[in-house]
């Protein structure tokens, strides 16, 4: 095996050990995102699977003698010949320096819907918390208590009262 087919498969297989999938999985919300999630997870397994098995085997060795015995030599020296002179060429990876750039802004994004998203869940945790509250309390509640929790009311009907407008 080529020492490059060697490290892409190493690098490969240990990229898939520090993918932390269930931390990831816990972070999707949608049913979609979830089945995409579970089909990229595949593909990436069957990637490492692939580079696992079909590259990181040696080739056998020719026996040239064998053929030599069988063929002649003139026939299988020129073969050996031309088989020995082909030159595989070197990966030379072009594509991640170009989409590193947009995934890592991709990740920096993904952070801050993270935090936002985490703060729009305390707020509606915290709402849901409070119309509970208020559903407990609504049959002794009176006007005067409702309207100390949110002034911004008493205010829109006081005004409602002195304008005389009654919603029709």
């Amino acid at each position: 095996m080529s020492g490059t087919v060697k490290k892409v498969t190493d690098v490969a297989f240990k990229a898939g050990k520090n993918i932390d999938w269930e931390g990831m999985a816990k972070l999707l919300v949608s049913d979609e995102a979830r089945k995409e999630f579970a089909t990229l997870r595949r593909a990436f397994d069957d990637v490492n699977q692939a580079l696992e098995t079909k590259f990181s085997q040696e080739p056998e060795p020719i026996d040239w003698e064998y053929y030599r015995k069988g063929i002649g030599s003139r026939l299988v020296d020129m073969y050996k010949e031309h088989y020995e002179s082909i030159e595989i060429p070197k990966y030379v990876d072009n594509v991640t320096p170009q989409y590193k750039p947009k995934f890592d802004a991709l990740l920096v994004e993904l952070k801050e819907a993270e935090q936002k998203s985490l703060k729009e869940s305390e707020r509606l945790e915290k709402e849901i918390a409070d119309v509970q509250e208020l559903k407990k309390k609504l049959s002794t509640m009176t006007a005067d208590e409702y309207f100390e929790k949110h002034p911004e009311l008493k205010k829109k009907f006081d005004d409602e009262i002195r304008n005389d407008y009654w919603g029709y």
